[in-house]
């Protein structure tokens, strides 16, 4: 078979062919000019950014017999056998992650290299490892031989144990940028003579999301299906959405455009695209409306708050998707929020007159007109009101929630210490891990716990609508918790920036030597004897004022 797929045909051969990591390429240049090879580097990023590829292309440069500033010659003997030279060994540590490979390398390392400077092991996937395969390797790392050199590269850095990380040079890869990918395309159509639009070009490489290996493997792909790519195939390939679609898509919000909105999104569904890359392209959409709104006096849309929480609702539906939630029906439902029904109160008015006439017209006695007539306003007055609540007016249930929230911080910091801190921490992460409540998951999986003391603790999410959503599960949160550990144990959720403010008036008060006390939390109790005898008061006064026999006290 004589074909090779483009991503391996035009695999970098030097330096200078190494896309989007110019400030690893400076460093691991620099090294070989002045000699300072290191005995063990890691290079860690996203799949395709080049770590697999930088790696070979380094350990080519390091044995060259010619080096140039690119790196390798290409043109000696040791670059020109470099795929078949026995002093480069990569192992692929997913399929070769027991201890017993990794003490084969430990015995072969103690020979010499055959006909390089520098044997040189490239560990692909090293996350892969067991723990026993890391404890042998950590010696070895540890004081390798002088002409020994380990490249281990892996897509999962967390994975990999931080006395292995403390022995090695780190080199963080990071996505390619879209135009990088693009010019890298470019190039490689140009070498294939392939046919494609420019719009096209643009998809693969933003759909690629920043894996230029993803890139060519779509083009390659698309090219043998098609003598000429267009970006409808594209997106019809791949499940994208083109940014005409999603310029429509917004411009239906904006212009309260409900049906072509419902439309929409029901195309998009059906053409399969992927739900994640459609709110990714709606976030970048918003964040030009927000730009705009920003920049342009003359701006007409909506206020840069609700942009603001449009994007973060979007955002956040990620934490509510399973295998049983239709991703489009949280799209469409948290969109429709914004748009406008201006008819739903002069439709209420319209049945109202409806009402009055129809009474009028059947001659009713007096009594039974009056009667009917307050019901229908006592209807419309609570509808209205309840529309009114909607538009972020603190309601009595909000300030018992900003008063629970203030007294739990407080109680936190009277005795708040860090063996505290990462006692809860190390109990969060197993609490979160095993708990079986997926919604309750779904609210926990990114928050942290900032702050903790013997009975109280904070946690923090940096979306305010997940933070108001676990502190309307407090009780099932508590609750779960203590039955796991058998402990008494409150928490309270707020946002990073909340906490950002919150520390710095407690820095503050220990600085003024301020000394906290514990407030009592409020009871339901309280509240229900506190919500009566406000009522009562406000019926008191409403009597007073006005005509006993005229009024309804609600």
């Amino acid at each position: 078979m004589d074909y090779k797929v483009l991503y391996r045909k035009y695999r970098p051969d030097d330096f200078s062919s190494i896309i989007g990591q110019d400030y690893m390429v400076s460093i691991l240049k620099n090294s070989i000019q002045k000699d300072r090879i290191s005995h063990a580097y890691i290079f860690s990023g996203p799949r395709g950014t080049g770590k697999t590829s930088t790696a070979k292309v380094f350990a080519k440069a390091i044995n060259c017999l010619n080096p140039s500033a690119n790196g390798p010659c290409n043109e000696c003997e040791n670059c020109i056998h470099f795929k078949e030279n026995a002093d480069i060994i990569e192992i692929d540590a997913a399929s070769n992650n027991g201890v017993d490979e990794i003490r084969e390398i430990i015995n072969n390392i103690k020979l010499a290299p055959s006909y390089s400077k520098y044997k040189v092991y490239i560990i692909d996937e090293v996350h892969m490892l067991s723990t026993s395969a890391f404890n042998a390797l950590l010696l070895t790392l540890e004081e390798p031989p002088k002409h020994i050199v380990f490249i281990l590269a892996t897509t999962n850095i967390e994975a990999v144990p931080i006395t292995i990380l403390s022995r090695c040079q780190r080199f963080d890869f990071h996505k390619i940028s879209t135009e990088n990918i693009k010019n890298r395309l470019d190039y490689v159509i140009k070498e294939e003579n392939i046919a494609i639009d420019d719009e096209a070009i643009e998809e693969i490489a933003y759909i690629s999301d920043g894996g230029l290996r993803d890139a060519l493997s779509i083009l390659d792909q698309l090219s043998s299906n098609s003598s000429n790519i267009t970006i409808n195939e594209v997106i019809a390939h791949f499940g994208s959405i083109s940014k005409k679609q999603i310029s429509d898509l917004f411009e239906s919000i904006k212009n309260n455009d409900v049906n072509k909105f419902i439309d929409m999104m029901q195309k998009l569904k059906d053409l399969a695209v992927d739900y994640k890359l459609l709110i990714k392209k709606l976030l970048e959409r918003i964040e030009e409306e927000a730009i705009d709104s920003r920049r342009n006096n003359d701006y007409k849309g909506f206020s840069y708050q609700t942009i603001k929480e449009m994007a973060f609702e979007l955002a956040s539906i990620s934490n509510y998707i399973n295998i049983n939630i239709d991703p489009y029906t949280l799209i469409e439902i948290t969109l429709l929020k914004y748009f406008k029904n201006d008819n739903n109160i002069s439709n209420k008015k319209e049945n109202l007159e409806e009402v009055r006439n129809t009474a009028t017209e059947d001659k009713e006695d007096t009594k039974d007109k009056n009667k009917q007539q307050t019901e229908s306003d006592k209807i419309i007055s609570q509808e209205i009101k309840s529309e009114v609540s909607n538009n972020n007016i603190v309601t009595k249930t909000n300030k018992i929630n900003a008063e629970l929230i203030k007294i739990r911080i407080n109680n936190c910091f009277v005795n708040a210490k860090k063996e505290y801190l990462q006692e809860i921490k190390d109990k969060w992460s197993s609490f979160t891990r095993e708990l079986e409540d997926k919604t309750l998951l779904s609210l926990l999986i990114d928050s942290n716990v900032v702050a903790a003391s013997d009975k109280v603790a904070i946690i923090t999410n940096f979306i305010e609508g997940t933070v108001n959503l676990i502190n309307e599960n407090l009780d099932e949160i508590v609750t779960e918790y203590n039955k796991k550990y058998n402990k008494d144990y409150k928490f309270i959720a707020i946002t990073d920036e909340e906490w950002n403010k919150e520390r710095e008036i407690y820095i503050q008060n220990i600085r003024n030597k301020h000394q906290y006390e514990y407030l009592d939390e409020p009871t339901p109790e309280k509240e229900e004897i506190e919500t009566k005898e406000n009522s009562k008061k406000i019926e008191e006064v409403a009597l007073d004022i006005f005509d006993k026999d005229k009024i309804e006290i609600e």
